[in-house]
């Protein structure tokens, strides 16, 4: 993974906001949120797919480009070197996702949030936060991360975290209209919440 590049840019066009989707009753019982290994490559790589096909103006990365990765690749991404990888499971299928990426000392930028549509408005993405967020703590790194501007949904469980805007702007890639936003988590933010 290469750090996104920073900065403002000029004015972009607005975007449509991804909309809010209301809580519904999970479908079947969650289980704990666990920390995934490269032994579990397939399990991230097909939530990951997913996560790009349902909501691709939410990431940096793209579902042409992933779809290109090998199993190499995608053990690589999962082997704990660069940061921890957690999923939340409802009857053994994958159905939220996060990462952090240890990009520079003292620093980890969490990647790769992402809640099925069907289950989001239960926690999850707050729960897999708080994995990340405590790993990040346990090894005295800052948690910092882009939230695409047109996703309010996933800035507000960034923010009702504890996570705030440094004022960063940069493109949710290269050559986008659409924009994303840094923010980070304060030191006195604890990782449970």
């Amino acid at each position: 993974m290469t750090e996104p590049e920073v900065g403002r840019v000029g004015p972009v066009e607005p975007v449509e906001p991804v909309e809010p989707v209301e809580p519904v009753e999970p479908v079947g019982p969650v289980e704990p949120v666990e920390p995934v290994g490269p032994e579990e490559w397939w399990a991230w790589r097909e939530i990951r797919l997913r996560a790009l096909a349902e909501d691709p103006a939410a990431f940096g990365s793209t579902l042409e480009r992933e779809t290109g990765f090998r199993e190499a690749d995608w053990r690589a991404r999962l082997d704990a070197t660069g940061g921890p990888a957690f999923l939340a499971r409802v009857d053994g299928t994958p159905v939220a996702m996060g990462a952090g990426w240890a990009y520079e000392p003292g620093r980890l930028m969490v990647v790769a949030m992402w809640t099925d549509p069907a289950h989001r408005g239960h926690g999850l993405g707050t729960r897999i936060l708080e994995h990340v967020v405590a790993w990040a703590r346990g090894r005295d790194l800052t948690p910092d991360l882009w939230v695409a501007d047109g996703n309010p949904a996933a800035r507000a469980v960034y923010e009702r975290f504890g996570f705030v805007g440094t004022g960063e702007v940069s493109p949710l890639r290269e050559g986008s209209r659409l924009t994303m936003s840094r923010l980070e988590l304060p030191a006195a933010v604890p990782a449970e919440r």
